[in-house]
């Protein structure tokens, strides 16, 4: 039996797992190694090239990978978190030439939005439906009857006159300190906002610190629930594997 492989590519590692998709979950466990530094696209080329090897025979067919940028027609127009190098770069084309096989690239916030409206706390869930994950910076994903809206970018909306996830991401929280009511009260204030944009169904929350959302979540007073996601850090590359076997 062969399955999907997906990868992650991330500030830090690049990690990927062959995924099951009839059950949603690793087929064999993941293996992670850390971003090269600079990370330019042929230096995690060559990590990437090194995962696939690595699970040979049990997921030849295409990959998912994601990237912390927007992805439009397979380019990253702009790059936060990785080498500049990617910003304007073909990179789903280059990858599968490095790879020789088909690739599917894919924003990492999205990924693991396909991944939560499949398996997660978005499945079945009609309307609107805005997963966010919270990490180093604030990822978003939007779905409408669960139908993907490719390449939000609301974490970088402007509220109180900074950029969102300068006040409200977890990396935020970390690095001055905060107690989950004091950075509660910035996650209010970000929520509250994206609600009255958007007015949305259901919001999903993602990220590491969701598996601590009974310290913030419960904080938050919001007209639309909100919920923690599922699959949690397994979430990005089950959905860069699903989004490849769509293609």
């Amino acid at each position: 039996m062969s399955f999907t492989l997906g990868i992650d590519i991330g500030g830090s590692g690049i990690k990927g797992a062959p995924a099951d998709l009839d059950k949603g979950e690793f087929a064999l466990p993941r293996l992670r190694i850390p971003t090269p530094q600079p990370s330019t696209p042929r230096a995690c080329a060559q990590v990437i090239g090194e995962i696939a090897d690595h699970f040979g025979d049990e997921a030849p067919g295409p990959v998912g990978i994601t990237v912390p940028a927007p992805v439009i027609h397979g380019v990253t127009p702009s790059m936060a978190n990785l080498d500049q190098s990617w910003t304007g770069f073909a990179a789903q084309d280059f990858l599968a030439e490095q790879l020789h096989r088909p690739v599917r690239l894919v924003n990492d916030a999205d990924a693991a939005g396909i991944a939560e409206m499949r398996f997660g706390a978005g499945s079945g869930e009609s309307g609107l439906v805005v997963m966010t994950t919270l990490g180093t910076g604030i990822g978003t994903a939007l779905f409408y009857d669960g139908v993907l809206i490719p390449n939000s970018e609301l974490g970088h909306m402007e509220v109180d006159g900074h950029d969102a996830e300068t006040r409200a991401s977890s990396a935020h929280r970390e690095r001055e300190g905060l107690s989950w009511k004091k950075w509660a009260k910035s996650l209010q204030r970000y929520y509250a906002a994206l609600e009255r944009l958007l007015c949305p169904d259901l919001f999903i929350v993602g990220g590491g610190v969701s598996k601590k959302h009974d310290r913030f979540l419960p904080l938050l007073d919001l007209r639309t629930p909100i919920v923690p996601a599922q699959l949690r850090n397994e979430a990005g590359i089950i959905g860069a594997a699903l989004a490849a076997a769509q293609d």
